[in-house]
């Protein structure tokens, strides 16, 4: 690929080159609408001079805030084409988050999706008209905002109506703009997780994205025949990772699904080649084939369960590089793992990625066991996503892998993961202070992250490197580790450990119960439950979890077994700032927020007392004293007799 490339170009050269051929697909109302390659060109054509005459230009930002629709990537590539670049904003966004990404990026324009997130604005209007430079909200899906008439709003198809006529004014003007981009530009601008603060804005090039996408491809080669289902957020670095950038660069065919609860019926029907997910994704698939095969005969179970153990075997050997075939495994493919990888949409899946947070071992063997070739890779937004992943015939399920081609990595004597190549980012935009802290003189990236390389070359990464603990006999762990033993279960949502403070403490954990597999294990125990709190404080379900998590506890160290944990009233929720929407874990929040229910578990305690506020649909709101059960583990035995519950299984 020319080192000259931009996006705008790469869709010009596909439009030209392939024209009638689908570039992206959208369902609406049960049927896929196709875009060609040429119509997508046309479209970011006339976007392109709808901004310019809003008088958008080279430099400044755009905002997008919305689901995976055409409209967003039509918005990205137009204003790349006129040398402005975009700043993606979390569909979940609210208010101080989305307020502080405005401000920062000092967006004239914000492209959003529907009524839900126009409301979100002219709210931000009301309360930070000053500190915002937005001139115009562009919507893209009308429903609902008919009778709306600030002055602010206008249509995203009136805004291609004006760019036609405008740029029917100024032949030239758009193929001119695309020939001065420069692949240095800043093409996208991606936040950071956030989670020990706001947000920063990560400026990523054309030529950061598309060198990623290159090294990628040399190792698992891309081409335009491969399908894509685009779910994750493109304000996600990696959904702009594969996406956009492997997307344009390979000429691969974008779907989107109708909408969240059509999701996984539309990933079944499209049957994707490659896929890429951060755990939560993958955790959920587990959940949900758990509660299938839970729910199955036992003539389906027990044919599961043989098909299972044979391609954990055969998976054994393929990862390691050794052959894997024989008639036994490929009558059990037919008869038992294969329609469960039609079930999730993943029979066509040829290579899967995971990324953005651990991924637990168990959770991984798992999707090797039923067939899935899914791969860990490790980087971060200040790498364009990835720096490291797996070969295909070369997986360890504790790493992530090696590096890709032009990658460098070394760990500093302090234990820290550094990287460098050419997708390290331009930096964080107006905070150079930041920057320089991020990347040292030398371009080495300094991930904040400790890790170390095994004995096979294989990168394996503990956790921050501000969180990483010392255990009593003075190993160090990791609480990412931990929590990911404990989430392997079905049952566990979202688990927080805590290390002991003092000598006599021990290991304890905060977890928030999965209330659909629970509450499917509820219902076949006959046990009844109004609403989350209900189901999370019954005993019946404290005891389900003190099995889970002793069974985890025998895959751990004796120093670092919990001891002690509490079922949380609640599920950790972004809005509430205690996860990211990436779902990773704000710790100093939960360190705040729930401090009396870590020293409760901390001190050895029979319950934590906590006030909890609820807030009903007519918007009044009462607070609740509430008072959480504490159960220690140090005297639980699981019941004699009870065998370990198989991995695809939810059942005891």
């Amino acid at each position: 690929m020319s080192e000259q490339t931009t996006f705008p170009r790469l869709l010009q050269d596909l439009a030209t080159s392939r024209p009638g051929d689908v570039a992206m697909q959208e369902k609406l109302y049960g049927i896929w609408q196709p875009l060609t390659w040429a119509e997508y060109a046309e479209r970011v054509r006339d976007f392109a001079h709808g901004l310019a005459s809003f008088g958008v230009g080279r430099g400044e930002i755009v905002a997008v805030l919305g689901d995976n629709r055409p409209e967003w990537l039509i918005a990205e590539l137009a204003a790349q084409s006129i040398g402005s670049a975009v700043v993606g904003i979390y569909p979940t966004s609210i208010g101080e988050e989305l307020e502080h990404i405005l401000s920062v990026s000092a967006a004239r324009v914000v492209v959003a999706e529907d009524q839900e997130q126009v409301d979100k604005l002219l709210r931000l209007k009301e309360e930070h008209g000053a500190g915002l430079q937005i001139e115009r909200v562009v919507f893209y899906d009308p429903h609902g905002l008919e009778e709306y008439t600030d002055p602010w709003l206008v249509d995203f198809t009136e805004v291609e109506r004006q760019g036609r006529a405008w740029g029917e004014q100024h032949a030239g003007w758009f193929d001119e703009q695309v020939a001065a981009g420069s692949p240095e530009d800043i093409a996208v601008i991606c936040t950071t997780s956030g989670t020990t603060s706001k947000p920063k804005l990560g400026e990523l090039s054309h030529a950061n994205l598309l060198a990623m996408a290159d090294h990628l491809t040399d190792i698992d080669p891309v081409d335009k025949s491969f399908r894509y289902v685009s779910f994750l957020p493109f304000a996600w670095i990696g959904e702009q990772m594969l996406a956009v950038a492997c997307g344009l660069s390979r000429g691969l065919t974008l779907s989107f699904p109708e909408d969240a609860s059509t999701q996984r019926a539309d990933l079944r029907e499209i049957g994707p080649d490659v896929m890429f997910s951060p755990p939560r994704i993958w955790e959920s698939m587990l959940s949900e084939v758990q509660v299938r095969i839970d729910e199955a005969g036992w003539l389906k179970r027990k044919v599961f369960g043989w098909g299972y153990d044979v391609g954990d075997r055969a998976a054994q050997a393929r990862v390691s590089g050794k052959a894997s075939g024989g008639l036994m495994a490929r009558a059990a493919d037919l008869v038992s793992t294969r329609p469960v990888r039609d079930q999730l949409g993943l029979t066509r899946v040829k290579r899967a990625y995971t990324g953005g947070a651990p991924l637990g071992p168990d959770v991984f063997r798992f999707f090797h066991a039923i067939g899935v070739n899914l791969k860990q890779i490790y980087g971060q937004t200040e790498i364009c996503g990835i720096a490291v992943v797996h070969r295909d015939d070369d997986i360890a399920f504790n790493t992530v892998g090696t590096p890709i081609p032009g990658t460098d990595l070394r760990i500093s004597d302090d234990g820290e993961i550094l990287l460098r190549s050419a997708s390290v980012f331009r930096g964080y935009h107006k905070n150079p202070e930041a920057t320089s802290e991020a990347v040292d003189a030398e371009g080495w990236l300094h991930t904040g992250d400790a890790g170390y390389l095994d004995e096979n070359g294989h990168l394996v990464v503990i956790d921050r490197a501000k969180d990483v603990l010392t255990a009593p006999d003075g190993s160090r762990y990791s609480s990412a580790f931990i929590e990911n033993k404990l989430k392997f279960s079905p049952y566990v949502e979202e688990a927080v450990t805590f290390g002991p403070e003092r000598a006599g403490q021990g290991m304890t954990a905060m977890i928030t119960i999965d209330p659909g597999t629970v509450g499917s294990w509820a219902e076949h125990e006959r046990l009844s439950y109004t609403t989350y709190t209900d189901l999370a404080g019954k005993e019946e379900v404290y005891d389900l979890l003190a099995e889970e998590i002793t069974r985890a506890n025998e895959d751990l160290p004796e120093p670092i077994r919990v001891q002690r944990f509490v079922l949380l009233h609640k599920q950790l929720d972004p809005d509430d700032d205690e996860i990211t929407r990436t779902r990773k874990v704000r710790r100093n929040v939960i360190d705040e927020r729930y401090k009396d229910i870590i020293s409760a578990l901390r001190e050895a305690q029979d319950e934590a007392r906590i006030s909890s506020r609820v807030t009903y649909q007519d918007g009044s709101s009462v607070v609740r004293e509430l008072a959480l059960r504490i159960f220690d583990l140090t005297t639980y035995e699981i019941p004699q007799g009870r065998g370990r519950r198989p991995v695809w299984s939810g059942r005891r």
